[in-house]
C-alpha cells in the first residue's frame, strides 16, 4: 500500500529545513531507523553530499540516520534495500535526468507502490505527479522522457502562488502557465502552496496543512479544495 508524504516545500519562511514536517514526519517513518536520501535535484559531487548532510542534520531530531543514494555502489540496490525514502528540492528536469541515467526510476516506482515510506519535497513533489510537465523549474538538463512516478492520477505544481494583484509584473501567472498545459494534456493539476502537503495512503489522498489548495482540470474552472479534502473522490 502507498504510503507518501508529497510536500510543496522543504522551508517555510522564517523556518528551519523540514521544521514545520518533522511531527509528521516522526509518525510516518517511525517503522525506519535509516532513510535512503535522492539528492540527484542537485549538480552532482561535493554538492551531493552537503545536500545529504542538510537532510542527515534535520533527521537527527527526530532519531533518524540518513544515507544518500550516491553513497551506494549501486544506486538500484540502494533503492531496492532502502526502509523509507526522502527525494529533496532542487531543479526537476536534472532529478528526473540522473533517475533515468541510474536506472532507478522503474525501481523506485515499484518499491513505492509496495508501500516503502516516502517523503517528497518540490522536485522530489513533481516526479510523484504522472508527468513533470507542470514544474516551474527551467529546462537545464534534457530527459529522456517527462514521465515520472505517477504514484497520484495527476500532475503536481509545488510552490503555487497565486496572482499578486499589487504587482507590477505583467506576464504569465502560474494559472495562466497550467491552463497552457491543458491545452495539450488531460489530466488534473493540483497547486500546492506553501505549508501543504498530500498525504497518501494506498488510494486515498488528503490535502493536509492550513491552506486551500488550488485544483486545475481541463475546459472547467480552477477551485479551491479545503484542507482534509480527500481527493481520490473527486477524480473523474
Amino acid at each position: 500500500m502507498k504510503n507518501l508524504i508529497i510536500a510543496s516545500t522543504s522551508t517555510l519562511h522564517n523556518g528551519g529545513y523540514l521544521d514545520y514536517l518533522l511531527p509528521e514526519l516522526k509518525n510516518h517513518f517511525v517503522s525506519a531507523d535509516t532513510i535512503v536520501f535522492i539528492p540527484y535535484a542537485r549538480p552532482s559531487g561535493i554538492s551531493h553530499d552537503d545536500y545529504t548532510e542538510k537532510a542527515r542534520q534535520a533527521f537527527t531530531a527526530i532519531g533518524k540516520k540518513v544515507i544518500g543514494l550516491h553513497e551506494f555502489n549501486n544506486p538500484i540496490e540502494g533503492i531496492q534495500q532502502a526502509k523509507a525514502i526522502f527525494t529533496g528540492g532542487g531543479n526537476t528536469f536534472l532529478l528526473v535526468n540522473e533517475l533515468y541515467r541510474t536506472k532507478v526510476i522503474d525501481t523506485l516506482e515499484e518499491q513505492l507502490k509496495t508501500g516503502t515510506p516516502y517523503l517528497g519535497t518540490s522536485a522530489g513533489s513533481n516526479i510523484c505527479g504522472l508527468t513533470m510537465g507542470t514544474t516551474n523549474d527551467m529546462p537545464i538538463v534534457y530527459p529522456p522522457s517527462f514521465r515520472t512516478l505517477g504514484m497520484v492520477p495527476f500532475n503536481i505544481n509545488p510552490h503555487y502562488l497565486d496572482p499578486d494583484a499589487n504587482s507590477t509584473h505583467m506576464g504569465e501567472t502560474r494559472e495562466t502557465r497550467i491552463n497552457e498545459f491543458h491545452q495539450f494534456n488531460p489530466q488534473p493539476v493540483i497547486g500546492l502552496r506553501e505549508g501543504s502537503w498530500l498525504d497518501v495512503k494506498g488510494n486515498q489522498i488528503v490535502l493536509k496543512g492550513n491552506l486551500t489548495a488550488r485544483w486545475f482540470t481541463a475546459n472547467h474552472p480552477a477551485i479551491e479544495l479545503e484542507p482534509e479534502t480527500e481527493i481520490n473522490t473527486i477524480l473523474t
